[in-house]
């Protein structure tokens, strides 16, 4: 009889407290108990802890607790180094080791591969891992005037919630827009627009002159006043950040100042950016352009991927859903050309506008298509590719695994980028079980620390005997 079963089964009300052994971790870092025969979802718990907890939620097949008391701690439980820690829905394990934490991704990355794909890597990647503080260069901040709170709130959504948190700080973004927080709360309670402006988005990357620069992406649902104007001018010179107007979808953003303070006076030109060192690569875009959350791991990343793709010089290359060109442009560099497929029109300019700005323009050629709906004619007919490198949304790539997975002529090697294990797992089904693919390699990268989002990537490569 294990621990958990030898507890005395309370099957109290909501609210009620109850004793629980808590035996695993989810992937939303709710710790997995039992309790008659019904699982529990505990928040706030870990594994090899005893804690009590009140159920919360009641659902035909499990439970929702929340964690009272921690009765048995694990070794593995630190303190959490945000104040907000356990309201606030942005971060979800600041409770438990890093160390914890990735061994948690890489074994949920496992673990889909298996129960989902039915395939398992011949070899574990070490993790790629970077600072746990301070790493995050986006984010999507939702606005609220809250008169019973005191006024205007700030910050990521409570969690589980649509309410905003009373965020006065915050530890995964950089020190210099954790500090904005309480400003900002203070500069938009004084705009006549502070009902009609329900977002901020921050972009932090490196500025032509090299040093950090934030930009921030106001949603404003009516235009500013004169007024609201001068304010907003006034605390980008004061707080040295770049602002821009967004009254729309992403491509209505429009720069209002500068971060002295200038007025842009039409003058749209982004000055953000960042840099692969390795591969000699500047990469300049705007602030909704999609960049990596992450720079620091994003660097490791793309010299992790071009190793395990290992192009060569003659060789012709595929990179779907290319974004930017993050890892078209460092494979232009090693390979003797490449081809980047977007979805996005605007992101294929971008990418254009990149390989033209780092000198690639000749080496490198990109076009808009749908991936989602890939086809094999559509295929056949960009061209034999000798490697291959996917890096889709969460969605996956599921047509795109398909027709890799059909072709008669295999590409020497597959590097698979995924931020969603579970897609990753049913592509990888496809491409080892139907396209007689083997999974070399596979591993977790914690793009977003203190969260439960996993990362990974994976190889694949023609088994013995398929022609390549």
């Amino acid at each position: 009889m294990s621990a958990a079963e030898s507890l005395p089964v309370v099957r109290g009300a909501i609210g009620d407290p109850i004793v629980l052994d808590v035996v695993s971790i989810d992937l939303e870092a709710n710790g997995v108990a039992h309790q008659a025969g019904k699982v529990v979802f505990v928040r706030g718990a870990l594994p090899g802890e005893r804690v009590r907890a009140s159920i919360v939620r009641r659902k035909p097949r499990f439970d929702v607790a929340q964690t009272i008391e921690v009765l048995r701690e694990s070794h593995s439980r630190v303190a959490p180094r945000c104040p907000h820690f356990g309201v606030c829905g942005g971060c979800s394990m600041q409770h438990l080791h890093p160390a914890a934490q990735l061994a948690i991704k890489q074994r949920a990355l496992e673990d889909q591969l298996w129960h989902i794909g039915k395939v398992r890597p011949a070899i574990v990647l070490r993790a790629i891992a970077g600072s746990p503080w301070g790493y995050r260069y986006r984010a999507r901040l939702s606005v609220r005037n809250v008169i019973k709170k005191g006024g205007v709130l700030v910050g990521f959504h409570e969690r589980g919630s649509s309410y905003v948190a009373d965020m006065r700080e915050c530890h995964v973004l950089p020190r210099r827009v954790s500090d904005l927080l309480l400003p900002l709360r203070e500069l938009i309670g004084g705009l006549s627009l502070r009902d009609r402006l329900p977002q901020i988005e921050v972009a932090i990357g490196e500025a032509r002159s090299g040093d950090l620069l934030v930009a921030l992406v106001l949603r404003v649902l009516d235009p500013p006043t004169a007024a609201d104007r001068a304010r907003l001018l006034a605390f980008a010179a004061r707080e040295g950040v770049e602002l821009w107007l967004q009254s729309k979808g992403p491509e209505t953003i429009q720069l209002l100042c500068t971060r002295d303070g200038v007025e842009a006076a039409g003058n749209d030109a982004s000055q953000l950016g960042y840099r692969l060192a390795e591969f000699d690569v500047t990469m300049p875009y705007r602030p909704t352009d999609f960049t990596q959350v992450n720079h620091g791991i994003n660097e490791v990343l793309v010299s992790r991927a071009l190793r395990l793709l290992d192009p060569q010089p003659r060789e012709r290359i595929a990179d779907l859903f290319c974004g930017l060109g993050n890892f078209t442009l460092p494979l232009a560099r090693r390979s003797g050309e490449v081809v980047g497929i977007e979805g996005s029109p605007v992101l294929t300019r971008r990418a254009q506008q990149n390989a033209a700005h780092n000198g690639l323009a000749g080496s490198t050629s990109f076009s808009t298509a749908n991936l989602f709906e890939l086809t094999a004619e559509a295929w056949a007919a960009l061209g034999r590719f000798d490697r291959v490198l996917i890096d889709p949304p969460r969605e996956g790539a599921l047509e795109v695994a398909k027709v890799l997975a059909a072709d008669p002529v295999k590409p020497r090697r597959i590097v698979y980028v995924s931020c969603n294990p579970a897609t990753l797992a049913r592509d990888a089904s496809i491409l080892v079980h139907q396209g007689g693919f083997a999974l070399k390699a596979a591993g977790a990268v914690n793009m977003f620390p203190q969260t439960s989002h996993v990362e990974s990537i994976a190889v694949f490569e023609p088994s013995a005997g398929e022609p390549a």
